[in-house]
């Protein structure tokens, strides 16, 4: 496709909080972006939106990690928090289904922050693209406060 013709696209916020680089994650899988590129956020919220218009392709049955596949064709994967699959669902409430298509802003999961917390994780989200061979002139807003569903994280083109 001819440069000039490529879109600019922006991905919100899933969840409220502090936007970190990658490389902050105390996970070497996302630190070192064997998972895909992108940001990670020090989520302080309790509700999970959607990102950008698409369709919510997986939701781990622990409710830990969600998987969507955005219009453009851009696959996204959030997971919240690091080792959260060890709470085997608790503390994580869906609100909608795998296949379901979503608008930007949408909520999708609620947490119970307390709960997860007090059980000693980590609420550090990274948000991913994980077929960064598509996404074009990556750009992450680092050192923000955002606000779940509202604020852009990052834009790309394709």
């Amino acid at each position: 496709m001819m440069k000039f013709l490529r879109k600019n696209y922006e991905i919100l916020a899933p969840i409220s909080g502090e936007v970190i680089d990658l490389s902050k994650v105390q996970d070497r899988v996302f630190a070192t972006k064997m998972a895909g590129d992108g940001i990670a956020i020090i989520a302080d919220g309790n509700v999970v939106y959607a990102p950008a218009d698409g369709v919510v392709s997986l939701i781990f049955d622990s409710n830990h990690a969600i998987g969507m596949i955005l219009d453009n064709g851009i696959e996204l994967l959030i997971h919240l928090g690091i080792d959260t699959v060890e709470l085997k669902g608790e503390g994580f409430t869906r609100l909608i289904e795998e296949g379901k298509r979503v608008k930007a802003g949408e909520p999708i999961l609620k947490i119970d922050k307390k709960f997860i917390t007090e059980k000693g994780y980590s609420l550090i989200t990274p948000v991913l693209i994980t077929n960064t061979d598509r996404a074009k002139n990556l750009q992450c807003n680092l050192g923000i406060k955002a606000e779940g569903g509202q604020t852009v994280i990052m834009s790309y083109r394709i």
